[in-house]
């Protein structure tokens, strides 16, 4: 096991790290307003990347990814498991340039917010009912034929390993509204990086992406099936916690 006060340690460098750069990338954001989607996401995900890195070089938070083969060539809706805020940070490194489906009070944390709001995501009031899922629509549509693909969290919240959250309908209802493809991700993130833990223990994270499901013919809940069946049976297969001998 990783030595707790090493970790402890790792933690507070790494924590220091984010406070320094965040501001800086905050400002550099706001920025990039007058700049197209495409570059302004280059120059804000730059921040994402910063962030993985030194959470694998401070903290020993490495990561592996099987089936980027599986990756499409055209924009898709990317449904996956969420345990961490890892994977928030990591999904800008490894997948094609994205948007966010979110809840919109996430644009109002000083400095963050600011990054986010310049990544045009999809800012969803959740109590609007129906009205947020015309805004999905129309928006989804939008940024899909603008060349982003869609990242949406079906469980809607950070579970905890080994457990299993409501898949919501709303990621493949956006999916079969707008006929993209499907692409589940399964990972184990929250086994380095659990929920709002300060402590990032040092480990490998598996990463393991499906093959796309086309939802024509599909119904959103059919789809949704297919998408919570792929990941559940998937998230067993991924290596469990792996401690980082190197962090000794």
């Amino acid at each position: 096991m990783p030595n707790p006060v090493l970790a402890f340690l790792r933690s507070c460098l790494f924590t220091l790290f984010q406070f320094v750069i965040t501001p800086i990338f905050a400002v550099i954001s706001l920025l990039t307003f007058p700049l197209s989607r495409l570059t302004r996401y280059r120059i804000i995900t730059t921040w994402s990347r910063l962030m993985t890195g030194a959470a694998a070089l401070i903290c020993g938070v490495r990561y592996r990814v099987i089936g980027t083969e599986n990756i499409p060539r055209e924009p898709c809706v990317i449904l996956s498991k969420h345990q961490s805020a890892w994977e928030t940070l990591a999904w800008q490194t490894i997948f094609p340039p994205q948007v966010w489906v979110m809840k919109r009070e996430l644009l109002w944390i000083p400095f963050f917010g600011w990054g986010l709001a310049m990544l045009s995501p999809i800012a969803i009031n959740r109590g609007s009912g129906s009205k947020a899922l015309r805004q999905m629509a129309e928006q989804g549509r939008e940024r899909l034929a603008a060349g982003f693909n869609i990242v949406i969290f079906p469980e809607g919240t950070r579970v905890a390993p080994g457990t299993r959250g409501t898949y919501h309908p709303g990621g493949a209802w956006l999916t079969v509204k707008t006929g993209a493809l499907a692409l589940p991700v399964a990972h184990n993130a929250g086994e380095c990086w659990r929920k709002n833990a300060f402590i990032k223990r040092p480990g490998l994270i598996t990463v393991s992406i499906g093959k796309p499901i086309a939802s024509q013919g599909l119904t959103a809940a059919e789809l949704n099936q297919r998408i919570e069946g792929w990941i559940e049976s998937e998230m067993p297969k991924l290596t469990s916690y792996e401690p980082d001998t190197r962090a000794a």
